[in-house]
């Protein structure tokens, strides 16, 4: 699970980062709200904003955020206990409005709720499957097919979007979060897990991207 913190407390910032490193998943940290808003385009599976931030406030970046994303959940961090705040940042699309200080075990709770995947497995083809919540691919035989990092991502990014076309875009934003890379290292990561599936399991979409193929 990738997770985008904008929280300019260092203290509470590295409380935050810590807590969810150890629970294996990615966080990007940010103490500036411009900066966030630069990074969203990377493909996050959950929001932690703080209000007052330097450059953009965390309401104005989560009302950016709603225009492009209506779906990905989004926790408010704030000491801001006005009624009028907490009112604006359910209107502007917050799921939950979590008031400082609280107990880090209080955000770890909300966001297992929101934003961790549901336990569900794909079923591929042959009697493969793979389980979105434990990130596990099994083989025909039930035995677990090992991923490298990147092929688990691309994997969750399918299960994200079944159904859908993925471009080289979005498998460059999720999957190497913002950074840079060629078309010819995306299809080289399509083709390393692609032997790991079964047969036509990714399927191509005119050159401009891809889509998994599952047992509906």
């Amino acid at each position: 699970m990738k997770i985008l913190v904008l929280e300019d407390n260092e203290r509470l910032a590295n409380v935050i980062v810590e807590a969810f490193e150890d629970k294996k998943y990615r966080v990007d940290l940010f103490d500036n709200g411009k900066k966030a808003l630069e990074a969203i385009d990377n493909g996050y599976d959950c929001y932690i904003l703080d209000i007052n931030v330097p450059g953009i406030d965390g309401l104005s970046l989560l009302k950016e955020i709603r225009s492009m994303d209506g779906e990905t959940p989004a926790i408010i961090i704030s000491a801001n206990v006005e009624l009028e705040t907490i009112q604006e940042a359910y209107c502007k699309g917050c799921d939950e409005y979590l008031k400082k200080p609280f107990y880090m075990y209080e955000l770890e709770t909300k966001i297992e709720r929101l934003c961790k995947p549901k336990a569900h497995t794909i079923r591929l083809a042959q009697n493969f499957s793979y389980c979105v919540e434990h990130e596990k691919l099994l083989d025909n035989r039930g035995e677990e097919v090992k991923l490298a990092k990147k092929e688990i991502l691309l994997l969750n990014l399918f299960a994200k979007n079944l159904d859908k076309n993925i471009t080289f875009e979005r498998i460059e934003q999720y999957v190497w979060g913002g950074e840079l890379t060629t078309t010819e290292n995306i299809r080289a990561l399509i083709k390393r897990l692609r032997k790991k599936l079964p047969e036509e399991a990714i399927e191509n979409q005119g050159g401009v991207g891809y889509r998994l193929n599952y047992e509906r």
